[in-house]
């Protein structure tokens, strides 16, 4: 069986996986109580994947929570679905890394990383084929950050070969619940980069305008848009827990996901997403969810991706649906909108199917999308962090945990180079490569036509003028060697 192993960091991450701990149990008939109480064997049968079966035939999450300061951990320990959890796997501290990215990597974290290894390490021992680890966190705070980097870097080492996929929620284009959330986003997507396999970045904002203009909610709750993330969550795993026509898992993802090793941050998306009283007027068709999936209102992220192009997509379906209608409908969107993918890479969208579709729902679709619009996301990040570096201010907060400030210099320097490498593959074309090369040799023949009448008009000056001209030979010479390619 294909595990995988659930790590929530910091209070954003403990409430997201609260409630996509909720989404998973429902759909397998798990209750709070860690009893199964479901209503057919499929639930059972790869159950596996995300719980450990204990002697009373009870059903534990394999999950590790993590935080530095012990409210969120009461927080989840006295909800509904607390006493599910397996109370070794509470791992936290006492001082909180109070939205200090150094506190969480340097110092309080790391004397806190060792206990959750331990925990991680238990919790894989267990596991008859380890397919890889889910972390959720936020960009912005200090555990979610900086220890939730400093746990992937350790993993990363444990266990190379293992996919590491996070969901990290970004910062939001207008609203910001922290000052220095920008140092902390710079310094933690510097560790994305080189640690992760895929990273779907989520953000409130975005969120929010789903609640507001699809569901027409007036006062969403943080409830609301965690509810909304574990949809996607639980999509993107749904084909390792349920049997389906066309089979997907986290590597398979990875494999058809990621161009480029450093281009592995995706935008998530969910359909259907009605308001309650829009239900009955909506039809559940695979055209509706494909109409819906590739809506830039529904993406869970907040840039726009008709600014840029799409690399890849993976499309994951759930419910009893036609092959099909699936591949039909994949390839009309790629033909009409063939301006939004880059041409270089044929058939970009990656499709799976999954028979059980989510409680309540005909059918649904998950929708991940790698495209060079989420540089705007970057982008957004890296002016902040530019504006606030140049004064230096908030920085004394970060030296005096014991970072350099080399460290924040090579963090923007990383973003910056992660954001000209979606552009440039933005604006590649499909013969770019050999226009190129044409275009070197061109280039060539013009440098040397161009030596030949130097040399000429050398050799009249030597005529004329005699020594001088032997002086202007040398520089000539000089200007040779620059010239040759």
């Amino acid at each position: 069986m294909r595990e995988i192993v659930h790590i929530q960091a910091g209070q954003c991450g403990n409430q997201i996986g609260s409630k996509f701990w909720e989404v998973i149990s429902d759909e397998h008939g798990v209750q709070p109580n860690g009893q199964y109480q479901g209503t057919h064997d499929i639930q059972l049968e790869r159950i596996n994947v995300f719980y450990n079966e204990s002697s009373g035939g009870r059903f534990v999450p394999r999950a590790i929570l993590v935080d530095l300061e012990p409210g969120t951990m009461d927080a989840v320990r006295t909800s509904p679905y607390g006493p599910l959890f397996k109370p070794d796997n509470f791992v936290f501290g006492q001082t909180g890394a109070g939205n200090n990215w150094a506190k969480g990597h340097y110092t309080e974290g790391a004397e806190l990383v060792d206990s959750v290894l331990e925990s991680t390490r238990k919790e894989c021992e267990s596991c008859e084929c380890l397919q890889g680890f889910q972390l959720a966190h936020s960009l912005g705070g200090g555990t979610g950050s900086g220890m939730g980097t400093l746990l992937l870097s350790k993993i990363r080492e444990e266990f190379p070969d293992r996919i590491m996929n996070t969901f990290s929620v970004v910062p939001s284009p207008k609203v910001s619940d922290t000052v220095v959330e920008p140092y902390n986003a710079t310094l933690t997507v510097n560790q994305l980069i080189e640690n992760t396999d895929e990273t779907y970045c989520i953000d409130n904002e975005a969120l929010y305008d789903i609640c507001f203009r699809t569901l027409k909610l007036t006062t969403p709750t943080y409830g609301d848009l965690n509810h909304l993330v574990s949809l996607a969550m639980s999509g993107v795993t749904t084909c390792l827990r349920f049997p389906g026509q066309l089979n997907s898992d986290l590597r398979k993802l990875a494999v058809n996901m990621v161009p480029f090793p450093r281009l592995h941050f995706f935008m998530p998306g969910f359909a259907p997403l009605t308001a309650r009283g829009d239900k009955a007027f909506r039809a559940q068709t695979v055209p509706e969810l494909t109409f819906q999936l590739f809506d830039a209102r529904n993406m869970m992220c907040a840039c726009d991706p008709r600014q840029g192009r799409y690399l890849t997509v993976a499309m994951v379906f759930r419910g009893r649906m036609s092959m099909r209608e699936v591949d039909e409908q994949m390839l009309n969107v790629q033909n009409k909108n063939s301006s939004f993918f880059v041409e270089w890479i044929p058939n970009n969208v990656k499709t799976a199917v999954c028979d059980i579709p989510p409680r309540g729902y005909k059918m649904s679709g998950t929708f991940i999308g790698n495209t060079t619009a989420i540089q705007e996301l970057f982008l957004r990040i890296s002016e902040q962090f530019s504006a606030m570096f140049r004064r230096r201010a908030f920085l004394h907060w970060y030296t005096g945990e014991g970072m350099d400030e080399m460290e924040f210099t090579e963090a923007e320097a990383n973003v910056n180079d992660l954001m000209s490498e979606y552009q440039q593959y933005q604006e590649a074309m499909a013969d770019d490569f050999g226009e190129d090369e044409g275009d070197d040799d061109e280039d060539e023949d013009e440098e040397e036509e161009e030596e030949e009448e130097q040399q000429q008009e050398e050799d009249n000056n030597y005529l004329e003028n005699g020594e001088e001209g032997h002086s202007n030979d040398e520089e000539g010479s000089a200007d040779d060697d620059e010239q040759e390619p």
